[in-house]
């Protein structure tokens, strides 16, 4: 038995567990949505990585094979995406969450339709009808996010947690009653490590539009924040105002700023003259990164790295938080334990003046 199975996910559950409390706690002082979904978020993670550590100290069946797919490939990083969207929506961050969620649904139609290479045997058999249903209603929910965000954008979260609901109810309904073959579930012979193959194609091609779309908005999300607060070198200035286009050189110009602003924010980070969420959101964008990559090679056939990631995740999204000032003010589990004090906040006043 490799320690390592059972230890990492111990540590990834016991950690989002106790940060869930936190972000909880936060969300009863504040009431801010994004609070609460990503204390759901967090919740998800924790109970996935839960359900990796009885696999791995104790054995696994085919109940806590389901729960572990279900949360881990759909829940999770769904929900902390959601939780940006609500942190960002008046930033108009609807038109990259829209545009994610698309992309999510391209995928599982394309992986759907696809064939395994060099043969004509599909990819993921009998899985065509249900790619082709989640890309129509992927674009119906992204193309409704984006709309809303032109037009309303405090109701675009609102319609994307909406469309997560649903599509969370539908996807644990065909999760838990997929047809899975003798044991009951699937782990790579060599690592031990739990994978999806043992559900059938119609399940496994449903996740883009949930990990994909989740994920990509927590890490440019957290990217977007740090470009936000950091001191800028505006390259590309000018607006435009046709719709469409405009929105399309707004990703442009953040993209080309924050490349040419690195250097100057680097410096000042050095110097530690920025804004408290600069390096907390860098964190939590590397954070949200490592354990999509170290899944997505779990997908195929690389596991070894799949519980590394997951902890490494965990453990710097958190150290993303507790860095951030505007975040946590103070740490709480229902009493204060901590509490910034007054040059942390000198410190953010002189970050924020600092920008453009």
């Amino acid at each position: 038995m490799n320690t390592l199975n059972f230890v990492l996910p111990l540590g990834s559950s016991v950690l989002s567990f106790a940060f869930a409390a936190m972000v909880f706690d936060q969300w009863w002082q504040r009431r801010k949505a994004f609070q609460l979904v990503w204390g759901i978020g967090l919740l998800w993670y924790g109970i996935s990585a839960g359900c990796e550590f009885i696999g791995g100290a104790f054995g696994w069946s085919e109940p806590l094979y389901r729960a572990w797919y279900l949360i881990g490939a759909f829940f999770v990083a769904a929900y902390l995406g959601a939780g940006t969207i609500y942190l960002l929506s008046k930033a108009r961050f609807g038109y990259f969450a829209g545009a994610t969620v698309l992309i999510g649904g391209l995928l599982s139609l394309l992986f759907s339709h696809a064939n395994a290479k060099g043969g004509d045997v599909p990819l993921y058999p009998g899985s065509a009808t249900a790619g082709t249903v989640a890309f129509v209603i992927a674009a119906i929910g992204g193309i409704a996010i984006i709309a809303a965000t032109a037009v309303r954008p405090r109701l675009a979260p609102h319609i994307a947690m909406g469309v997560l609901i649903i599509g969370s109810v539908a996807v644990a309904y065909m999760t838990l009653t997929a047809p899975l073959a003798a044991p009951g579930f699937a782990l790579d012979p060599a690592t031990h490590v739990p994978v999806g193959t043992a559900f059938p194609g119609y399940v496994r091609v449903l996740t883009g539009p949930f990990n994909i779309a989740g994920a990509l908005c927590l890490v440019f999300g957290a990217i977007y924040s740090a470009y936000v607060y950091m001191p800028k070198r505006k390259v590309m200035r000018n607006k435009v105002k046709t719709p469409v286009i405009a929105q399309l050189y707004g990703g442009a110009a953040v993209a080309v700023n924050l490349v040419a602003s690195t250097p100057t924010a680097a410096s000042a980070l050095l110097k530690g003259k920025v804004n408290s969420r600069v390096p907390a959101t860098i964190l939590i964008a590397l954070g949200a990164f490592i354990p999509g990559l170290t899944s997505g090679l779990n997908r195929f056939g690389v596991t070894w790295s799949f519980f590394l990631g997951e902890f490494l995740g965990v453990l710097l999204i958190f150290a993303g938080f507790l860095v951030s000032e505007e975040v946590f003010k103070n740490i709480r589990v229902g009493a204060t334990l901590w509490s910034r004090g007054p040059s942390d906040r000198t410190l953010v006043t002189e970050g924020s003046s600092s920008g453009d």
